[in-house]
């Protein structure tokens, strides 16, 4: 499972001109699925994102979580995480999931999140999305649950 996680001041989702999930002060998470991932890729991004410490202390260096600052979480599916594009110019996207069953962990990854006590807000799986954010910072970190890329 691949992450890439943003610090940010607020972000939504749009679609179809409505605007299905907002946050304010929190992390924005695009949220990629390969196609052998388990329960245990889920739990450990779900605990990397509310226990990351990604937050100014009062010294503001970076030193509090999402938990901590109480914060807010918005994750979007996006498949093209696992985009390919070493070889010519279309990226091929065979590691990625397949949609049926990415679209049942995107769900239980969002239950995961929530269930560690922090406000979760996502986008619509499989939607063309509009997703807008500020950047806080800007912090942008890249997760991955078995060895980054």
């Amino acid at each position: 499972m691949r992450a890439v996680v943003q610090r940010v001041n607020r972000a939504s989702v749009i679609v179809d001109t409505i605007v299905v999930a907002s946050i304010n002060r929190g992390i924005a998470a695009l949220v990629g699925f390969r196609n052998d991932d388990t329960e245990s890729d889920l739990e450990y991004i779900a605990r990397k994102l509310v226990e990351l410490r990604i937050f100014p202390d009062a010294n503001g260096k970076m030193n509090c979580s999402l938990q901590q600052i109480g914060g807010e979480l918005l994750v979007v599916p996006q498949f093209t995480l696992y985009g390919d594009a070493r070889k010519g110019r279309r990226p091929s996207y065979s590691e990625a999931m397949e949609p049926k069953v990415a679209s049942s962990l995107f769900e239980e990854f969002v239950e995961m999140c929530s269930r560690k006590g922090i406000p979760v807000r996502k986008g619509v799986f499989g939607a063309h999305m509009y997703f807008e954010l500020v950047n806080d910072g800007p912090v942008t970190i890249l997760l991955e649950s078995r060895g980054l890329f």
